[in-house]
């Protein structure tokens, strides 16, 4: 089995189970924050998505958010990003904005990646020639005026980063058609490679289940994605700007 086909058979199992847990009573706990959910959905989604993945790649590591898993990707090597819910606030709250992710990286390229959305029966998928997405050819949006644009502040902004997205939301919305903070960073990156929404960008750190499938979704898609000062976005990148192309150097202008 190809490594595009294992990863959306992967991401449908993981959000299968997912799916079917949602709006249910669950015992929720937390993690770093009040606010930083972890439910025995995202543990048994992910537990799913790494069986399937280590039956037919052994070899290969698994990068994953929830319990033991290694957080980071090494140079060079052949690996998985796995986010079982990505949006577990969303989750706990009933808000269908979340995402099964699974992407595979070899050696520093991600290859492949599947963002399946269960709650809204949607799915998108990408090996190394284009994006389809429920089915169909996918690409970014034409828009080119920042004046109508509509842009996704994504990534985490929990009460630590309060002053960085206050500031970040002064800056966009003068200059934007309109701001969509959606709750789940590959919920929004998908829909940018979809062309739903013209841009996601986040000033903070990010994780790479939070960001490698998207970023893998939106490039294929015909966009682009930079780190904030318009270098290529890497998952060792500070901050990130994902868009269709045609408003990217305007967005940088106006971040920096």
């Amino acid at each position: 089995m190809d490594r595009q086909t294992m990863a959306v058979e992967a991401a449908h199992a993981g959000a299968e189970l997912a799916a079917e847990l949602f709006r249910t009573s669950l015992d929720v706990e937390t993690k770093a924050s009040a606010t930083d959910y972890v439910t025995e959905a995202d543990t048994g989604s992910q537990r799913r998505i790494v069986e399937r993945i280590a039956d037919a790649y052994p070899d290969d590591a698994i990068v994953g958010e929830e319990g033991d898993q290694r957080k980071r990707l090494r140079d060079g090597e052949t690996a998985w990003v796995i986010d079982p819910i990505d949006g577990t606030t969303n989750y706990v709250r009933g808000i269908p904005f979340w995402a099964t992710s699974v992407a595979a990286v070899v050696d520093g390229e991600t290859v492949a990646a599947a963002n399946s959305l269960p709650a809204l029966d949607e799915v998108y998928h990408a090996g190394t020639d284009g994006v389809t997405h429920d089915g169909d050819a996918a690409t970014v949006s034409d828009t080119a005026d920042l004046e109508t644009s509509v842009v996704a502040p994504t990534l985490r902004y929990g009460r630590e980063h309060g002053d960085a997205y206050g500031s970040l939301l002064g800056t966009l919305s003068p200059a934007v058609g309109d701001v969509r903070r959606l709750g789940s960073a590959q919920t929004a990156l998908s829909l940018v490679a979809g062309g739903h929404v013209d841009a996601a960008l986040g000033v903070v750190a990010s994780h790479p289940w939070d960001t490698v499938a998207g970023v893998h979704l939106i490039r294929q898609a015909g966009g682009r994605v930079t780190d904030l000062t318009g270098e290529p976005w890497t998952p060792r990148s500070e901050g990130l700007v994902a868009s269709n192309g045609r408003i990217h150097d305007d967005l940088l202008a106006l971040l920096s």
